[in-house]
């Protein structure tokens, strides 16, 4: 998926485990672990504001988007 998730980045910058993220925003921390490793396939932009505002940092820090490798042989 060409958008990339960076939740770790900002955790080490905050000094913050995801188990105290997940309780701080209101998510399970399995829901923050799929949103984390980049398998979500969407996310609320109330838990994205929540993410934001508990890291201190703006949407751009948190996601980020990728080319596809389409090169095929």
């Amino acid at each position: 998926m060409p958008i990339v998730v960076d939740i770790d980045v900002m955790l080490a910058r905050q000094k913050m485990s995801v188990g105290e993220l997940a309780e701080r925003v209101g998510i399970t921390p399995a829901n923050l672990a799929v949103l984390k490793n980049g398998r979500a396939k969407a996310v609320r932009f109330a838990t994205l504001a929540a993410l934001c505002e508990v890291l201190k940092c703006q949407p751009g820090e948190l996601l980020r988007w990728e080319a596809e490798d389409t090169a095929s042989g």
